[in-house]
């Protein structure tokens, strides 16, 4: 298990900076950033409906959009686990029958990739500039992060820390995959949520949820949320963590954020395992650690 963990109220552990992991679903936090700068310069509202579909943005970023998800299909993980070719994307989504709404949107949650495809393209759409372009210029550049890059193919991935699935092909994340160092994950939540890239008016809608009910089992949740490309909510440890997990064939990677009065850590914990929760706990340990918090987690 590697971590690496900032705080600005004790020392710091040893870090392994220089680690290239995926971000599996971190990206989504990349994403929902590089779309509320378009919302922050004018270029669209959270609330404007979007070409895709029905929904809003806000919809989308929080998962309300009513989509589906194509974690449904279950030749979508037999096809990844022969380690066949990924179907393109238009293809992915006529399988699925993307197009028909489960639910009228903003009535309900429903986690789903489809919906951060749609955001991926809305991205590119409005700044008619590739996906790895627009997220260098609009997030990775303004804070600082300058090792993190989008696989596409399974050549991209070479030189990754995958776990046990060393021959994944990138192309079955339809929103995109971002690879970079453990470190530059921990930065770019620290100064995401630290305030240097986004007004306080935005970061406030960015760290408002929508509440998913009690504890999770074999994760320390207590009260877990969605907002808008954050997974939110508070654990046994008195904290509130703010962040994302995100899982693979093979990994999972955890990247969080904690204040407590005037302190606050972030930690990232890259697992080499299919348990979030492990991951997940691992993360509020280091975290509580730093800020000195009363309680431990075991």
């Amino acid at each position: 298990m590697l971590v690496s963990l900032v705080s600005n109220s004790k020392p710091l552990p040893p870090e392994q900076p220089d680690v290239v992991v995926p971000w599996w679903s971190f990206t989504k936090t990349v994403l929902a950033a590089a779309s509320l700068t378009l919302v922050r310069d004018g270029l669209i509202g959270l609330d404007d409906s979007v070409s895709e579909g029905p929904f809003t943005l806000r919809q989308l970023l929080r998962h309300q959009a009513g989509l589906a998800d194509y974690s449904e299909l279950a030749h979508y993980h037999t096809a990844v686990f022969q380690d066949e070719t990924p179907w393109p994307a238009d293809d992915m989504l006529q399988r699925l029958d993307a197009a028909r709404l489960r639910y009228e949107p903003g009535t309900h949650w429903h986690y789903s990739n489809v919906g951060y495809l749609f955001v991926a393209r809305l991205i590119q759409r409005i700044t008619g500039l590739t996906l790895e372009q627009a997220l260098a210029q609009r997030v990775f550049a303004p804070l600082g992060v300058t090792q993190v890059r989008l696989a596409r193919t399974r050549e991209d991935l070479k030189g990754v820390r995958l776990g046990s699935a060393p021959a994944y092909d990138p192309g079955w994340v339809y929103h995109g995959l971002l690879v970079g160092p453990l470190a530059q994950a921990t930065q770019l939540l620290d100064q995401l949520l630290g305030g240097a890239l986004l007004p306080v008016s935005l970061l406030r809608e960015m760290q408002t949820p929508v509440h998913l009910g009690g504890p999770i089992p074999g994760r320390p949740w207590n009260t877990p949320g969605y907002a808008l490309g954050l997974m939110i909510g508070d654990v046994d440890s008195g904290l509130t963590l703010r962040g994302h997990t995100g899982a693979g064939p093979g990994s999972v990677l955890a990247v969080y954020r904690c204040v407590e009065g005037g302190n606050t850590a972030t930690c990232a914990v890259f697992a080499e395992s299919d348990d979030q929760g492990s991951a997940e706990a691992h993360a509020l340990e280091h975290l509580s650690a730093a800020l000195g918090s009363r309680q431990s987690i075991t």
